[in-house]
């Protein structure tokens, strides 16, 4: 199922949460023609944040994607707290929670560098170009290194550095 982009980001705006669009909704906001399903955010880890993005979420019922369904699995600060990456399945589609990006760290980190785009009426912040390219060549996967090859294309078009 290809997440509700919108019904997401209605509800982390709604909670106020602070997070960074990473990943290939990242991507496709900067241009590129990739498709994917899922949503995948760095969220900041401070209480305040964690009890903020659990209210965000509970309403759409996230399970862990993957797990058992009779896996007990409660989303709350607490277990917010207790790990760092979560990838979910909710009512509005596949989120995964990171705590932490490899190669480029977690909020506190992308935050400050992340650009501010308006997406279904709200500002939020999406991994910047560099930040993307970096956590692309840590990964080093397959579909990683296709999305280098995208970056380099959009930094074309764009008239940037190769």
């Amino acid at each position: 199922m290809t997440a509700d982009f919108q019904r997401l980001v209605e509800a982390l705006a709604a909670n106020q949460v602070r997070y960074v669009i990473v990943g290939g909704v990242a991507l496709v906001l900067h241009g590129s023609a990739r498709t994917t399903g899922d949503l995948d955010i760095c969220y900041a880890r401070d209480q305040e944040n964690l009890e903020a993005l659990a209210a965000a979420l509970a309403p759409l019922h996230p399970t862990l994607r993957g797990a058992p369904a009779d896996l007990p699995f409660r989303i709350d600060a607490a277990t917010l707290r207790s790990g760092l990456n979560f990838t979910l399945e909710s009512k509005a589609g596949d989120v995964d929670l990171l705590g932490e990006l490899t190669g480029v760290g977690g909020y506190e980190q992308l935050a400050p560098d992340a650009d501010i785009m308006d997406l279904y009426g709200h500002p939020v912040r999406v991994m910047n170009l560099d930040a993307l390219e970096a956590a692309k060549r840590a990964a080093g996967r397959l579909k990683d290194l296709a999305d280098l090859a995208e970056i380099l294309e959009i930094r074309r078009r764009r008239g940037e550095r190769e």
